[in-house]
């Protein structure tokens, strides 16, 4: 076994970068644990402003023939990179459970076959983008993508290789180059991908993958005047200094910064159903984006509503991400887990009150908590956890409902519970909300536009809206007459 290879579960992770299609060293590294039981998986090719501008050297002497690639060999490789993730999807799911927390029952039937899915999908959609032409004057107009060039995507660890790929397939179907950043504290299955990849013939320097930390690694990626697109995927204060950084090369960003999303549960609802959306916003130990964190109960139901809750919740099993009945596993790191303890603390300081939890577990286990007598202008409801932290407020009137749904700085999503049709349209209609779901949650389809309003974003991606930012758009204006014929 190679000094740059680390095993996990059985299976076998270079822990290298991957750069111009050849593994990378560093002369630094830094240590990867699992937030399972904090053991060390390894140690990580540590990349800086060196591997940056390795990286982004090999995006854009790839691009040139990557870009001319007919789009149905793009979306044949895509489609063959699909395969290898299909092929390795335990190996997949094992590695990741094991380097970021997540259930392993969720990984292997959901987040990995979408993984193959977001490659498979954005083949489909290449071969079939377009736009009909229209006429003006006579003249004909033809709307074309055009590949933007070199792209650097910069992804969160709490969905990695799923979040990592809704950004990679359409960029690579569009004819771009990727330089891709994983989170530090969940690098490995970028890895792997790299290998399938690879593996599927994926030419040299097309994809690349740079580890290493935000300050060091991040920051020389975005900065470099070869970049095209950036895509970024965390904390409001991060999206900042990218957004600084790329306004110096003019460089378009399209930024998913997370949200304080509500649950409107109003009196007419499904209580057992608005109770079951309710519970599943602890799934991944709370460290969701799109989580209503915020419970909005109409108060004639909200003690029967708090009463159904806490029995389901109680009943959920906290532990051991890679057993079957678990239905909560750890949080990914300690500095994660402190920042968690510490919101809820101060609310508790501050007059609130656990109906269940608001405490920690053993090592980086959270108690799934709800906290009620909150301030609709406390921290606790106005600012994210990222944690297993609901807080519970009511409302008198459908007015009131929307006016505390809309009153932080995220509009990211929103969920709403109600057994009126007419009551659905008129409240999701002044929501602040880039997604709202109503009577069902984490419905996602490729052919939406996903982002957010306010501070949870800049932009949208899929279907279109994915091509539309990784591409430059093209207007071709042809004149009916004034051709000659020198045949």
């Amino acid at each position: 076994m190679s000094s740059h290879t680390l095993t996990v579960a059985g299976v076998a992770v270079d822990t290298r970068h991957w750069i111009g299609g050849a593994r990378v060293a560093s002369a630094g590294t830094f240590t990867d644990e699992s937030p399972i039981d904090g053991r060390p998986l390894g140690e990580i090719a540590r990349g800086g402003q060196a591997e940056a501008d390795a990286a982004v050297a090999a995006a854009r002497q790839a691009f040139p023939g990557w870009a001319a690639t007919p789009p149905a060999e793009r979306a044949r490789l895509l489609r063959a990179v699909a395969d290898g993730v299909e092929k390795r999807l335990e190996d997949l799911a094992i590695v990741e459970t094991t380097d970021n927390g997540a259930l392993l029952r969720s990984h292997r039937r959901g987040v990995m076959p979408r993984v193959a899915h977001n490659f498979r999908f954005f083949a489909d959609w290449l071969e079939n983008l377009g736009h009909e032409d229209f006429d003006t004057r006579g003249h004909t107009n033809h709307v074309s993508w055009d590949p933007a060039g070199p792209c650097v995507l910069i992804t969160p660890w709490n969905a990695p290789l799923m979040l990592a790929t809704w950004k990679i397939a359409p960029a690579l179907a569009a004819g771009n180059t990727v330089v891709l950043k994983p989170a530090e504290w969940s690098p490995l299955t970028a890895s792997l991908l790299a290998d399938l990849a690879a593996e599927a013939g994926l030419p040299a320097g097309v994809l690349n993958v740079v580890q290493g930390y935000g300050a060091e690694a991040g920051a020389a990626l975005v900065a470099h005047p070869d970049v095209r697109r950036i895509s970024f995927t965390g904390s409001v204060p991060t999206a900042r200094r990218i957004a600084a950084a790329a306004a110096a090369n003019l460089v378009p960003t399209s930024f998913e910064l997370g949200g304080k999303s509500p649950l409107l549960v109003f009196a007419d609802a499904d209580l057992d159903l608005a109770v079951n959306l309710a519970v599943e916003q602890y799934d991944n130990a709370g460290q969701v984006c799109l989580a209503a964190t915020r419970l909005l109960v109409e108060a004639p139901v909200a003690e029967e509503f708090t009463r159904r809750f806490v029995a389901r919740a109680s009943a959920l099993k906290q532990g051991d991400p890679r057993d079957e009945s678990t239905d909560i596993g750890p949080n990914i790191h300690p500095r994660q887990l402190d920042k968690i303890d510490g919101f809820v603390r101060r609310a508790l300081a501050a007059g609130a009150r656990a109906v269940i939890g608001g405490e920690r577990g053993e090592g980086l286990y959270y108690r799934p908590t709800l906290l009620t007598d909150v301030a609709q202008d406390s921290e606790i409801v106005q600012e994210e956890v990222f944690g297993p932290v609901l807080t519970l407020q009511t409302f008198d009137t459908e007015d009131e409902a929307v006016t505390l749904a809309n009153d932080t700085r995220f509009g990211l999503a929103a969920t709403v519970a109600t057994g009126d049709r007419a009551r659905a349209e008129r409240v999701t209609a002044r929501l602040v909300a880039g997604t709202v779901w109503v009577n069902c949650f984490f419905v996602r389809d490729l052919r939406a536009p996903f982002g957010g309003s306010r501070d949870s974003g800049v932009g949208r991606e899929g279907g279109d809206w994915s091509f539309d930012f990784y591409c430059d758009l093209k207007n071709t204006v042809t004149a009916p007459e004034g051709w000659q014929n020198h045949g």
